[in-house]
């Protein structure tokens, strides 16, 4: 299960892991990041514990978002012992998430 995160929550969560991170970041006015929601929680579920699965709203995490250059949401980045190794712009089907996220573990 994906769980939103706040800047405070993100360094130690995502910044100081090891292993396989991806976070959604998101907006709640933004259409397609309502469509990818359900799709996002669906690739976490199915990848348990080979990855973690966060999301963090950029109105709230607006330095955290500003440090990473999101300009367009939603986007993931998908972390790999804490660097961010690859991003993923806008809406995509669950089966392309998933063999992004392969990719890097």
């Amino acid at each position: 299960m994906a769980k939103i995160i706040d800047s405070n929550e993100f360094f130690e969560n995502v910044e100081n892991t090891e292993g396989v991170v991806v976070v959604d970041f998101f907006a709640n006015w933004c259409g397609p990041c309502k469509m990818l929601a359900p799709v996002f929680e669906g690739v976490s579920n199915e990848m348990g514990d080979k990855a973690k699965f966060f999301k963090l709203d950029i109105d709230e995490g607006g330095r955290i978002a500003q440090k990473y250059g999101i300009s367009a949401v939603p986007t993931m980045i998908i972390f790999k012992d804490g660097v961010p190794v690859e991003n993923l712009t806008g809406f995509m089907p669950k089966e392309n998430i998933t063999n992004k996220v392969r990719a890097h573990l």
